[in-house]
């Protein structure tokens, strides 16, 4: 499974490579953002605990569609 997935990237241009490393980047960025919104307890912008809940939660359901989008669009 290993071997198909490492085949499948040596085969891409490095244009394709490239964006897989930027939309891979962007998945941990925003799921890292939605973390540090839920659990930093210092955050430095006012919120109430149940909006610091659900922009965390926005965010990293935001990463995972991303995450699932970009991978649909790479097998075409």
């Amino acid at each position: 499974m290993i071997d198909k997935i490492v085949n499948n990237i040596r085969k891409k241009s490095l244009k394709e490579r490239f964006l897989l490393v930027i939309g891979i980047l962007f998945f941990l960025v925003y799921l890292f953002l939605g973390l540090a919104v839920i659990f930093w307890k210092k955050f430095p912008l006012q919120m109430t605990m149940n909006m610091r809940y659900a922009f965390g939660a926005l965010l990293i359901v935001y990463a995972f569609y991303r995450f699932i989008r970009f991978f649909n669009a790479n097998k075409e």
